[in-house]
């Protein structure tokens, strides 16, 4: 008849010795797949990161759109202090061009999302022209019902895109760069 006590007794250890040495290829092998997990831990977790490189502008190595931002800045600034006038608004017109090439560029590569961005520029432009052609509305309430609408329809169409473009750019960066064809 076996005995009633079948589970196998451990030796502690003392809480004045060191722990026993574990061979040094043993440690290292551990080292290497815990390190190897955590980077696939991390790479998993990592949704709206940045892959590879900054996507090239159209423009080749010419940071034309910084430019333009910058001098956009630099005008309205200038248009600013000077009381307003064509200096502010051709500043605010170009430093918003060369925000919207490079978010769109980076957003629709999938390099970094900037959907919020990229879908709030139309619904103000809405707004703009409903307020330029009718005039201020009585209710602003009647503003949001027009331009909440399409910030969400656009909201999601960009999300979804940048989604998709992300997917791809992970699957491009995994293969070493060869672009999908």
């Amino acid at each position: 008849m076996p005995s009633q006590k079948s589970k196998r007794s451990r030796k502690r250890r003392k809480p004045d010795t060191a722990p026993r040495a574990v061979s040094s290829s043993r440690r290292d092998e551990r080292a290497v797949r815990t390190a190897e997990a955590a980077r696939q831990r991390e790479r998993g977790q990592r949704q709206l990161g940045r892959e590879e490189a900054r996507p090239e502008g159209p423009f080749g190595g010419l940071p034309v759109s910084e430019v333009a931002i910058l001098l956009g800045i630099i005008s309205a600034v200038f248009g600013f202090l000077n009381g307003g006038g064509p200096a502010l608004v051709v500043g605010l017109v170009v430093c918003a061009l060369g925000v919207c090439e490079i978010t769109g560029r980076e957003h629709f590569s999938g390099y970094r999302s900037h959907t919020a961005l990229l879908a709030g520029i139309p619904a103000v432009l809405i707004e703009v022209g409903v307020v330029a052609i009718f005039g201020e509305p009585k209710q602003r309430a009647l503003l949001l019902a027009i331009v909440v609408p399409v910030f969400a329809i656009l909201f999601w169409l960009l999300r979804r895109q940048f989604m998709i473009a992300r997917q791809a750019r992970v699957v491009r960066s995994a293969r070493g760069g060869v672009p999908l064809s």
